[in-house]
Order: structure tokens, then C-alpha cells, then sequence
């Protein structure tokens, strides 16, 4: 009976030891290929940098579409990877509903919540619930504790079952939207496609040479009441080819006539992008990277200004 009792305690002990071995070589392996894919993306991230570099260069003036939004195969050995890059201004910056680049002195933009709200309208959100958004998203960002009259402050939250703050300070992701209040998950999932949080308090750089008919909610935000999305669509499928040879041009196309954007919102059309959105997505065995990375184009190379990571398995 001893021997036997002993028999089973080592079997276990055996077993137990072969598990966290197995466990152990699982871990690294995947810690090896996370890194080796980490690795393949910041490759790609440079070759997408030099990309940028020769596209600006080649017409410093404007930029026009037939490079963005594709997929690029990448030759990973033993894997797979992909590459795109996109106009990462063609969207609207949450920092925007803020003026002024002293996080501690970031006021309310009354054109950028005006935008915010005419963006969600063209997206078929109610209106009521557009402007409580659009003002307590600047609340969020802004560096007073005063609410707007359809906004909301640090009173609002630490009212809720798990009391927070707002942040007081830009946005670094969009997806923090979904803490303000008003912001559902269904609503967000509407919204996600068309923000982004630039690095900078400016009005959204938007290029209608880069746009895509589908992108003309864009277009429209720009001149609320004046410009609808079906207009906007329709100027944008009239694109002169190469596009606009500049924004005075583009203000000036017929199919504009009589639209008169606010202050502001007409110098924020550009035709040259400043902002490009490179996406990268390597495959090695069982573990996936994803990378997202925001270039600046009027440094020369392109400065790399923001980088978020993605693991999978």
C-alpha cells in the first residue's frame, strides 16, 4: 500500500511538473512570435514613412486619391501581413470641441460642437441627443468645471453607481467618447467610424481630394443647414480627376453655390493632407499583431505621431 501510495503521489507530481512545462513553452513561444511580429511592424511602419515621404513629394501642392484604404500583402516568412494607410484627417477630432493648446487652459469651441452635432444629425442621430453629446463631449475635454447648458461636469458622474471624473485634457483615443454621457454602446458603434482624436486642438483637416462619396457626412458637417449629405455626395462623385487644385477652387466648384460655411470651417478644408493612418496586421502562427499609427506629413520624413498595439492569439 505504501509503495503504491507513493507510485500515485509521484504520477501526480510527474503530471503536474509536465503541465507547467507545457504551460512554460506555450508562453514562450508565444512571447517569441508577439515580439517577432512587434518586430515585422515597426519594419513595415518604416517602409510606410518613406511611402508618405514619396507620395507628398511627388505633388507638394494637393493630394488625390488611388493610394488609400487598400490592402497591402507584406512578405512575412512563415506568416502573413498586411498594410494600409488612409487620410487620418478625414474624420472628425473629438479634440477639436476645445480651443488652445495649454492642457490646463482648453476652452469650449463653439464651431467644433456645432460640427459634432451636425456630423451625428447627417448620421440620423436624434438631434436632442446629438446636442447633449456634442456639448458634454466638450465638456469632457475643456478645463473648466462649468457645465454648457446641455452638458455635463464632474456633478454628472460622481452621481453614477461607479463615480468618476471628466478628464479634463484631449482625447488620446476615440473609444473615450463612451465614457460621456448620452453615449451608448449602440451609439457609439454609429459614431466610431467617422472620429478620431488628432494630437491637436485644430478643426478637422478634411480633404475632399481624398474623400470618398461615402465619406460626404464630412462635407456636410461643415456647413450645417446649407450643404446636406446627398449635395455633399454628389460634389464628390463630380471630383475634378486629380481633384481640387485648391480649396478656393473647391468652394468655388457649382455645385456649392450658394453654401456659405461659418468662419472657420471654410480654412479647415485643405487640399494637401497633413495627417496619414497606417494600419499594419502580422500573422505568425497562432498570435496576430495589429498596429495603428498616425503619421505627420509636414515634417520631412513623416514624424510618427501617435502608435497604439494590438494582440491576438
Amino acid at each position: 500500500m505504501t509503495v503504491l501510495l507513493l507510485v500515485a503521489v509521484l504520477s501526480v507530481i510527474t503530471a503536474t511538473a509536465f503541465e507547467r512545462l507545457t504551460i512554460a513553452t506555450k508562453l514562450s513561444a508565444s512571447g517569441a512570435a508577439l515580439d517577432q511580429a512587434r518586430a515585422y511592424s515597426l519594419a513595415a511602419e518604416a517602409m510606410a514613412a518613406t511611402r508618405i515621404a514619396d507620395l507628398v513629394a511627388a505633388d507638394p501642392v494637393r493630394t488625390s486619391r488611388g493610394w488609400e484604404g487598400r490592402w497591402t500583402r507584406l512578405p512575412i516568412p512563415g506568416g502573413a501581413g498586411m498594410i494600409r494607410a488612409s487620410d487620418g484627417g478625414n474624420c472628425f477630432n473629438l479634440n477639436s470641441l476645445v480651443s488652445g493648446d495649454d492642457p490646463e487652459k482648453l476652452v469650449a469651441r463653439p464651431v467644433g460642437v456645432a460640427q459634432f452635432t451636425a456630423l451625428m444629425r447627417a448620421l440620423q442621430v436624434d438631434p436632442r441627443l446629438a446636442a447633449v453629446v456634442a456639448a458634454a463631449a466638450s465638456d469632457w475635454i475643456d478645463s473648466d468645471s462649468a457645465p454648457q447648458g446641455l452638458g455635463a461636469e464632474d456633478e454628472a458622474y460622481t452621481r453614477a453607481p461607479t463615480p468618476y471624473r471628466t478628464a479634463n485634457g484631449w482625447m488620446a483615443d476615440p473609444s473615450e467618447l463612451r465614457a460621456v454621457t448620452g453615449v451608448t454602446p449602440q451609439l457609439y458603434a454609429v459614431l466610431a467610424p467617422w472620429l478620431c482624436a488628432l494630437p491637436t486642438s485644430d478643426l478637422s483637416p478634411i480633404n475632399p481630394n481624398t474623400l470618398s462619396p461615402d465619406q460626404a457626412p464630412l462635407l456636410a458637417m461643415l456647413a450645417p443647414d446649407q450643404l446636406d449629405v446627398l449635395r455633399a455626395r454628389a460634389l464628390l462623385a463630380a471630383r475634378p480627376p486629380g481633384g481640387w487644385p485648391g480649396t478656393l477652387a473647391f468652394w468655388q466648384s457649382p455645385a456649392l453655390r450658394g453654401v456659405a460655411p461659418p468662419a472657420g470651417a471654410s480654412e479647415q478644408v485643405t487640399v494637401r493632407t497633413r495627417w496619414f493612418a497606417v494600419e499594419t496586421r502580422v500573422t505568425l502562427g497562432n498570435t496576430t499583431s495589429e498596429e495603428k499609427a498616425l503619421f505627420d506629413a509636414r515634417e520631412k520624413p513623416a514624424r510618427l505621431a501617435r502608435r497604439q498595439w494590438g494582440f491576438g492569439e
